[in-house]
């Protein structure tokens, strides 16, 4: 090959340009690295108390974007081990969630503590390590077995087919009837199953006897409007008995902040009241049911957020509930 006298073309890149090049070859391979493993991109956690941790979930509708991370979670650390309360909306919420605790601690996940059934709260539990022991509500199972192929197709059309594809529903082995304590080496955590059916038919709590943290899943609400999937009544009833646990402050299952206790209760009763009172009101009117539920708590539309999506559900279950009342 005859030569012509012109540098070959890497010998014309200048010293500045070539460092620029490596730099962005660099950040190419941290990107792939990532994207092939999510926890590399740990969760966003915020220290609550020693040794109490909450991820907060968004407060919005679960889609791609956001995988389905929509619920708060919670880690309590003890001296020998770890404990997770609800595992988020997605595998990939699974994963950078596990990616959460191992920056902060290497000692390994013993219980993983499910407050109830819902999706956006357990379908991350398929990227939990080996040997951790599951826990729930002694209704859990019967629930998951009744509705879990339902919410697999629910999210299937809100997240996707790859995202549900990782998916497995894996219902507790440690099931828990009234209270039970389980400790994490000095760290006591008091569990309580609660009935009547209120959000769910499952409805299970958490807390660290240690820090006075309570972990109340969705039996709290805040900024996030409630949704009443089982009772409103059984809500009602279980509330005053709610507000008896000696806690100082809660970590809701929606709400993107810790509250105190029991003063964070006050919003969803009032909510909850006025539901009652709005759907008695609408019946005893003989309104029917697709007029009264346009109207039945319209008054709190401007304290809460994702009102328009809920509320319809919400007064629909009040009306079907209290109409045989």
């Amino acid at each position: 090959m005859a030569r012509t006298g012109r540098p070959p073309p890497f010998a014309r890149i200048t010293p500045p340009v070539l460092l620029a090049l490596l730099i962005a070859l660099l950040m190419l391979g941290h990107g792939a690295a990532n994207a092939a493993n999510p926890t590399n991109n740990a969760l966003a956690i915020q220290k609550i108390a020693d040794g109490d941790y909450v991820h907060f979930g968004l407060v919005a509708m679960p889609t791609p974007d956001n995988a389905g991370d929509t619920a708060n979670i919670g880690i309590i650390i003890g001296r020998d081990a770890v404990a997770i309360i609800d595992t988020g909306g997605s595998v990939v919420v699974g994963q950078r969630l596990v990616g959460a605790v191992r920056d902060i601690t290497d000692k390994p996940i013993r219980y993983v503590i499910n407050t109830h059934e819902h999706p956006d709260h357990i379908f991350g539990s398929a990227a939990m390590p080996p040997g951790v022991t599951f826990v729930g509500h002694h209704n859990m199972p019967d629930e998951l077995a009744k509705r879990g192929a339902f919410y697999l197709r629910s999210y299937r059309e809100q997240l996707g087919d790859a995202a549900i594809a990782a998916v497995k529903i894996i219902p507790p082995t440690l099931l828990v009837d009234t209270d039970t304590t389980l400790d994490l080496g000095d760290r006591p955590l008091r569990l309580t199953a609660w009935s009547p059916a209120a959000h769910t038919n499952c409805d299970l709590t958490v807390l660290d006897e240690t820090t006075s943290v309570l972990f109340a899943g969705d039996l709290v609400f805040l900024q996030h409007v409630p949704v009443i999937d089982e009772s409103l009544t059984g809500w009602l009833k279980v509330l005053p008995r709610l507000a008896m646990l000696p806690a100082k402050v809660v970590v809701p299952g929606h709400g993107r902040l810790v509250a105190p206790w029991p003063q964070a209760l006050d919003d969803e009763r009032r909510y909850f009241t006025v539901l009652a009172q709005d759907t008695r009101r609408e019946i005893a009117a003989g309104t029917p049911l697709a007029r009264a539920v346009n109207e039945i708590g319209s008054s709190e539309r401007g304290r809460w957020q994702l009102f328009d999506d809920y509320n319809v559900r919400n007064a629909t279950t009040a009306f079907s509930e209290l109409e045989w009342q």
